[in-house]
């Protein structure tokens, strides 16, 4: 009794030890946003409601600065670019442990995106064959008909929200179908994908972490009894496949899991931002609109742009596994530098007029909003075309699309997107 009694009190020294962490964070950050330091006013409103000014001041300070807090930033495509192929800078410290005490506490659990070279190369290596571009495409006809299925229900009902019952409806669906899931857990699915994503920008309390790791049990346990079926009775579906890996002793069993995390995570948010902020985008810019709804053969254009333009992953980190010369900086082995996507998109270096949504826009080499080297988005082609379906349907379906009230951010700032987009489909057009 008395061990279970000093457990439970060092897991509750533990939890207010975080919560102090967590809150000291915080209002460092707060303080020097209000003081003017433009990275810590990325995380704050109002400041980041609109970040993109604050890039571009950014950038104006040179390729890499430093913030207040402490923080080396690369501002510039050309940096971002080079430290995301650069193999001497991975995601986690050399020793293979976290770099932040508060993301060690989280451990998300995330495969890909929480592993270096080995582990890592040997699991994206094994994972992907599954989602390669021809593979993906098997699934484009299927995509097309979740979409006109939910906007014939928007459509029927007069009125919607786009981001509930359209972006973030359509990933979970199709995630189902790639997995081998019933749709019957589609709900739950798009619950546990919204609160697990939420740790991408960072714990902010101890309530969000327990949230978190609640939802990454019942995933787990979830798709451990997925693999055990898939075992005694295999698919045409990605854990099927990756099973045999499994039992090739090529992947762990708790790796395969995790790995199942992510595909739900990384292909949930990536989409359900990216639909939400290129169709913010689309009737922000009426030109735009009518350009989509005459030609819908320019969807896949409107993806790169909406990407480029206003990416779902604002950011990311790497850390140096050596001592690394950057942009004339020495910099120590397990220095962390931060990664600024969503400046690279509108570096003016790269892409003219950048701060122009322009789906007709000469592309000008690949955007990083599926980042690039070793961590480029193995799920990047199927968000692709889910992309281009869910436009493309918007502007066949609903040409008349306009809004039913003021759209709502999600309070992030790692990711951005929508929580809500009230919606009036106006004059619809019946599916062929």
């Amino acid at each position: 009794m008395s061990g279970q009694q000093s457990r439970a009190d060092q897991s509750t020294f533990a939890e207010l030890g975080l919560r102090a962490r967590l809150f000291a964070q915080g209002a460092l950050a707060l303080l020097f946003a209000k003081g003017g330091d433009s990275f810590a006013r990325l995380l704050h409103s109002p400041w980041r409601d609109d970040p993109y000014p604050i890039y571009a001041a950014m950038r104006a300070g040179g390729p890499l600065i430093r913030s207040k807090l402490g923080l080396l930033i690369c501002t510039t495509h050309e940096l971002c670019e080079e430290v995301l192929r650069d193999r001497r800078f991975g995601v986690l410290r050399s020793d293979g442990s976290y770099g932040d005490p508060t993301a060690a506490a989280v451990d998300l659990q995330l495969s890909l995106l929480e592993l270096d070279p080995p582990d890592h190369t040997r699991i994206r290596r094994l994972a992907a064959p599954e989602l390669r571009p021809r593979r993906m495409e098997k699934y484009r006809q299927r995509i097309e008909d979740i979409a006109n299925e939910l906007l014939d229900e928007a459509i029927e009902r007069g009125s919607f929200d786009l981001v509930r019952d359209y972006a973030s409806l359509l990933p979970i669906r199709v995630i189902c179908d790639l997995l081998g899931l019933s749709q019957v857990d589609a709900d739950r699915l798009g619950h546990h994908g919204l609160v697990v994503s939420g740790s991408l920008d960072g714990v902010r309390s101890t309530k969000q972490l327990r949230q978190m790791r609640e939802s990454l049990n019942e995933l787990d346990a979830m798709f451990a009894r997925l693999i055990e079926q898939r075992r005694a009775d295999p698919g045409d579906d990605v854990v099927s496949n990756l099973v045999t890996a499994l039992d090739d002793d090529k992947i762990t069993s708790t790796e395969l899991v995790q790995l199942c995390n992510l595909l739900l995570v990384a292909g949930f948010e990536t989409t359900v931002s990216m639909v939400g902020n290129g169709a913010n985008a689309l009737l922000n810019h009426p030109e735009q609109w009518d350009l989509l709804r005459a030609d819908p053969g320019l969807a896949p254009a409107v993806v790169e742009e909406a990407l480029r333009w206003d990416p779902p992953v604002q950011m990311t980190g790497r850390i140096a596994h050596e001592p690394v010369e950057l942009a004339g900086r020495q910099l120590r082995k397990d220095t962390p530098v931060l990664v600024l996507l969503a400046s690279a998109g509108r570096d003016p270096a790269k892409h003219e007029d950048p701060d122009r949504f322009d789906i007709t826009r000469e592309v000008q080499g690949e955007h990083l909003a599926f980042s690039s080297g070793s961590h480029y988005c193995l799920g990047a082609p199927l968000a692709r075309i889910e992309g281009e379906v869910a436009f493309r349907c918007l502007a066949t379906r609903v040409p008349d699309l306009r809004r039913a009230g003021p759209v709502v951010r999600r309070p992030t700032s790692v990711v951005r997107g929508l929580a809500s987009f009230p919606a009036f489909p106006g004059k619809t057009v019946q599916r062929t």
